[in-house]
This record gives C-alpha cells, structure tokens and sequence, in this order.
C-alpha cells in the first residue's frame, strides 16, 4: 500500500487479523451472515480492500444471494471493485487464516471496539478544531462537542449518508413484523387514548407533537396522563420538562389521577381514611414508574437535549410549553419579530432533538387570542402562537377544546375535543375525551359520538 495509507494504518486504531476473521468466516459459512449484519456496517473496516469485501457480502445478503467465494468474486467483477491480480488470491487467503467460523461474534466484537475508538479519535479531532476556530461561544462549542460523543455512543456518525439498501431492509423487516400481528399492531407509541391511538397510529419515534390550547384547556393535564400511560404500559422513561409548574405540582396531579383523590383535598390536606387509602395504593403503581421531572425555568432546548442523552431506555419526552422556553443566547425577546424567529427556532431544534433522540417529542403551545373572536371558539392551525413554522415543524398538531369552558349551558358537559389537525402518518379529525376536573385528568369517551354529524 502507499506511505501514507501504510502511515495512517498504523496510527489508527485497526485489528487486521479481526477484520479478516471476519469476512473468512463469513465466506467459510454463511450462516455466519446473518449475524454478522446485525453487528457490522461497511464504515467499521478500517483496510479499504476488507471494506469492499464486506460491502459487496452486505449488497448480497440484502437480495438473499449465496454467499461463498466464487459469487463474491462474480459480484466484485459487476460493482467494480475487482483486481484481477490480488482478489481471488485475497479471498483465498480470508478462508485460509480465519481459524473457525465459530468466534465469528468475538470477531466482530473486537472490530467494532475498534471502529468506536476511531470514531471517538476523529470525534476529538474535529471538537479540537472548533476549539482553536474560535468562531464560536463555549456553550455552541460544548453543545456541538456532545453531538458528536452521542454520534459515536450510538454508533453512527451524525455526518454520515445512508444508502437505500439497509434502510429498506430495516422498513421490510418492520413490515414483516407488522404483517404478523395481523395488521394489527401500534406502529408509533400508545399514548393509552385508544380513539387518539386509532388515528395515529401512536406517537412515531422521531415525531414532534404539538399539543396546544387556549389556558384552561387542561392541556398540562392531558400531557401528563399521556406520560403516565406510557410509563405504565411501555415502561420506558419519559422526561418531562416543565417551564411553568413545579415538579411538586406535577406530582400531585399525577397522584391526583392515579389515586382518584381530588386535587383540592391533595392540595389542602383534608384528606379522609379511604383517601389515605387509595393514595398508598397509588404510590404502591407509581414509585417504580421511570418519569423524570425537571422544572428548571430557564432550560434552552440544548439544555433537555442533553440531559435526554443521558436517559437509557428513553420512551417519551413532554415539554410544558413551547412559548416559555429559553432560546440558546438568552430569553425570547420582547419585540414581535424576535420573539417569532426564536420561537419558530426553537420549534426547529425540538424536531432535530426528535430525530436525535429516536423519539417523539410532545410540545404544549399556547394559542393566540385569535379564536375567542369567531362564533366557532374551537382553534385552528392559523391560531398557532407566534410561528408558523411550528405547524410547519410539528408531525402531529393536537388541539383540545371545550365547549362549556365558553357555554354555560353546553350540552357537552366535561367532555372535551381533541382534535387532530395535522397528521403526517395518518388521518385528521376530532376524538372525545371525558374530562374530570376533580381529578384534573381526561380519561376515553363512553358516550355516544357519531363523527359524520360532527365533522372536522
């Protein structure tokens, strides 16, 4: 090889032996593949020729094609990667130093320890030089400098583009499982409202929701039991970041629901025997559950991003609300035009963090004063406070209305609308939910609800 490559390969570092181990194994059995792929990316080779050899086996399983050294070689001959004077001997040699298919995992392993160590080398190297740039503040140099360590810890580089092969593999393989369960399934995350599930088919991963509604709506209320559904039936955790109320606040509500005290009595203390009761049974559920709460005023979307990387087995993150949030160089602003470009970033950061994070997002957003003029009070996605480029941002755009909050004499009595705006992944259109004040929580409609006289 070249003095440079030679020189590189040498500082970097590599297992040769590892990575051949790994591509003879795969050509002496291929039942070795499968696992391998599960394992392994092209980009973990670190000796060009390994990773070309790899390359062409990946395209070849993705098609379900035999996988041995002459069709390797066939394949190499068609993508163009093949030397008629070193390859077949390469091959060759692969199958003849690779001394048992049977530590084709341990192999693995030890190139992929590897490829992190790079991963983390070139990760140093490119924060070292946003350092001597100096172009930056230390709070963008610290938050970028956290991406890149994220990137690495899973295992992929936040730069890098995909082909369409893995990608379409993984989205078969999903569909397989779906087909399995009878069409059946949740695709997205259950949020434990089953007319809003139907809809949407879950919250996706990566999805930014946006909950909004005019004070009073209960819309703090709905992201909560939201939060406690899904900590109760996926047990995953959910962080709740909260701008407005405090985590002892939150608590009480959350124990106000499960418990079915009055939020008043939890508030007040005139607590009777049965109360007592029910409220240790409650905490009984809801100790073990993992929900998070940070009630910090002065969180910047960097801030919660941050603290969500360090969440294993993160399921769900709420933020309590959008228009109290701190942009990254201060507070919003008082001037109109200010105010709307922070906020309109900031909605932008929490779907990057969506992505980031591989989970959905639920944003609460107030409205504008918009809709207390109409004759018809129930919002609109052009009541959006301050941006539209949060309509634009949002995957799924809930609102939640109720009529006796305006009529006095409304038939609809505690029960509320949520209606869906916007869906990416599935239909609009408005659900009922069965609002208790007492409990400050919504629970699914038992009433009769025919969606053709009511439409959206």
């Amino acid at each position: 090889m070249p003095m440079d490559d030679e020189l590189l390969y040498r500082q970097m570092p590599h297992s040769l032996e590892a990575e051949q181990a790994v591509l003879g194994s795969m050509l002496i059995d291929a039942e070795c593949v499968k696992d391998v792929m599960e394992k392994l990316r092209p980009e973990d080779f670190y000796l060009r020729q390994n990773r070309e050899v790899f390359e062409t086996i990946y395209s070849m399983f993705l098609y379900s094609r035999p996988i041995d050294a002459l069709t390797v070689v066939g394949e190499m001959e068609k993508n163009g990667t093949y030397d008629p004077n070193t390859t077949r001997a390469y091959l060759a040699e692969l199958m003849e130093i690779t001394p048992t298919s049977a530590n084709v995992l341990e192999y693995a392993d030890i190139v992929l320890d590897k490829a992190l160590l790079r991963a983390v080398a070139s990760a140093a190297g490119e924060i070292t030089a946003l350092v001597q740039d100096g172009a930056g503040g230390a709070a963008a140099v610290l938050e970028a400098a956290e991406q890149k360590i994220y990137a690495v810890r899973r295992g992929r580089s936040a730069q890098d583009m995909e082909r369409i092969g893995p990608v379409l593999q993984g989205v078969l393989d999903r569909l397989v499982e779906l087909s399995a369960a009878g069409g059946a399934a949740q695709p997205g995350l259950p949020i434990g409202f089953s007319a809003i599930d139907e809809k949407t088919a879950g919250f996706g991963s990566s999805d930014l929701v946006l909950l909004a509604a005019r004070p009073g709506m209960g819309k703090t209320s709905l992201a909560l039991n939201v939060a406690l559904n899904v900590a109760r039936s996926s047990r995953k955790a959910v962080a709740v970041f909260s701008l407005e109320m405090s985590k002892e606040q939150l608590v009480t509500r959350i124990l106000s629901n499960q418990a079915t005290v009055e939020s008043r009595r939890l508030i007040t203390g005139s607590l009777r025997e049965s109360d007592w009761e029910r409220i240790a049974s409650a905490t009984t559920v809801l100790s073990p559950l993992d929900i998070r709460i940070d009630d910090n005023p002065l969180l910047t979307v960097a801030d919660m991003n941050a603290k969500c990387r360090r969440i294993d087995n993160l399921g769900l993150v709420v933020v309590d609300y959008l228009q109290l949030m701190t942009s990254a160089g201060g507070n919003v602003g008082t001037r109109n035009d200010s105010r709307q470009q922070a906020v309109s970033d900031m909605s932008r950061m929490l779907k990057i963090m969506a992505k980031e994070l591989g989970v959905p997002v639920l944003c609460l957003s107030q409205l504008s004063r918009a809709n207390e003029k109409r004759e018809d009070k129930r919002p609109m996605l052009s009541d959006l406070r301050d941006s539209g480029a949060i309509e634009q941002d949002a995957d799924i755009v809930l609102f939640l209305y109720r009529d006796d909050y305006y009529k006095e004499d409304s038939e609809q009595h505690n029960v509320a609308e949520c209606i869906i705006a916007k869906n990416r992944h599935g239909s609009t259109g408005k659900v009922n939910l069965t609002w208790s004040p007492e409990y400050t929580t919504f629970s699914t409609y038992e009433g009769r609800y025919d969606e053709e006289e009511e439409p959206w």
